[in-house]
């Protein structure tokens, strides 16, 4: 019953959330295009299908994701496994005792991006428009690594206390220097890249993985500690884009000149 009644509670709350959008575009239609507002019935039904599903996602949230990240956070802080680490120090851990959690928070980060149905559905796009330049595979994993990098000096921050705005400065100063000599083809898939990447899984478990985190180390605030994740996760997806952008760039050039080499007449190879 507890748990009819918690769906029942999300889907109304979405009902809400969702109910302006509905009367706007109603309206709109009504006041500024005029007409008889065409397959209305169909229009309801997905309507429908986007609240209810939306408040199962939303209570698949509060019940298996966020509390799945704050567990993970609590046992990877356990003392017990901080003193399993190589060249643990008695006394208060230091951020060299917290090797599990970027382990954890750099797999998890590559995992969850993996995963992202918009993730996928940009490489796609991206590999149609492109004439396959860009491969669907390699912007993937390369959007996956930098998720990775980037949650787990997300999680560096938050146990050393490091200021959030140092890590996110310099990181864009590093977008900047990499934008100027980039392929122009993938700095705007580089920049939009950081936007698909929070979206439906990575967001929730690692704002619970930081949150956690922030509450189990001594001396960390979650409100004042355990937010910032999810700007790391946007940030340093365009840096390994574009870094893999510069890398094929760079390997194109390496074949051509081989090719080139291989064409040219035996007394000129060996003069090279």
């Amino acid at each position: 019953m507890d748990l009819i009644a918690s769906i029942a509670r999300f889907i109304l709350d979405s009902a809400k959330d969702v109910a302006p959008v509905v009367i706007f575009l109603f309206a709109f239609h009504l006041l500024v295009i005029g007409g008889r507002l065409p397959n209305v019935k169909q229009i309801l039904v997905g309507f429908m299908f986007v609240t209810v599903g939306l408040g199962l996602f939303l209570l698949g949230l509060e019940q298996t994701l966020f509390p799945l990240g704050r567990l993970m956070a609590q046992q990877l802080t356990h003392p017990e496994l901080l003193e399993s680490v190589e060249g643990h120090l008695p006394g208060t851990p230091t951020w060299q005792d917290f090797f599990w959690v970027y382990l954890f928070a750099a797999a998890i980060g590559f995992s969850t991006t993996l995963a992202e149905p918009a993730l996928m559905a940009v490489s796609l796009k991206a590999n149609t428009v492109s004439g396959g330049a860009v491969g669907v595979w390699g912007l993937r994993v390369a959007v996956a690594i930098g998720v990775g990098i980037g949650v787990a000096l997300g999680c560096l921050r938050i146990i050393t206390g490091t200021p959030l705005h140092y890590f996110i400065a310099a990181g864009y100063l590093v977008v900047i220097l990499q934008t100027l000599v980039a392929p122009k083809l993938l700095v705007p898939l580089a920049y939009d890249s950081g936007g698909v990447t929070t979206s439906t899984v990575t967001v929730p478990l690692i704002t619970a993985l930081g949150l956690g985190l922030a509450d189990a180390v001594p001396g960390r605030s979650p409100l004042l500690d355990g937010f910032g994740l999810v700007a790391f996760a946007s940030l340093f997806p365009i840096i390994s884009v574009l870094a893999y952008g510069q890398l094929a760039v760079l390997r194109q050039g390496k074949s051509k000149s081989e090719a080139q080499q291989t064409d040219l007449p035996e007394d000129n190879q060996n003069a090279l």
